[in-house]
């Protein structure tokens, strides 16, 4: 069997704590719809790396900015792939570097994540989101090879 591709979510908290950062997905998949930043690990590249990777990609958010935790994973075998879930609070404001899809804060609080009309993830954002409000955001790793 072949190695099933790995992708990344981040869920990323402002420095506040009450907003969730989200990209407006242009193109397919769930183009029109707000998603979690994230993209693809390269072959044998760590979690870690690859998760603060993407982000500094589609952000300019770096290691020195936000903590990352490894959250969960969601592995769709019908898809080949695997979805690593990693959240971090930033430790600072900062501005944002928007690589391709627009980049916006929603209220952490007051969006309804299981709108499937307005959220990417058939409802995966919102579930990942209620782990993180009962559960906390798992294991902390900031030093990482490069």
């Amino acid at each position: 069997m072949a190695e099933m591709q790995r992708y990344n979510c981040i869920m990323v908290y402002s420095a506040a704590g009450d907003k969730l950062l989200f990209c407006k997905r242009l193109k397919d998949p769930y183009q029109g719809k707000y998603n979690l930043v994230g993209g693809k690990a390269e072959p044998g590249e760590d979690g870690f790396a690859a998760a603060y990777r993407e982000l500094a990609e589609e952000t300019g958010i770096t290691d020195e900015d936000i903590t990352l935790s490894h959250m969960m994973d969601f592995a769709y075998y019908n898809q080949e792939c695997i979805v690593e879930i990693y959240v971090g609070t930033l430790e600072r404001d900062v501005k944002l570097k928007t690589e391709l899809h627009p980049l916006c804060w929603l209220s952490s609080e007051k969006e309804d994540f299981f709108d499937l009309e307005k959220f990417a993830g058939e409802g995966n954002i919102g579930h990942m989101i209620q782990q993180v409000e009962i559960y906390g955001k798992g294991k902390e790793c900031r030093v990482f090879a490069r």
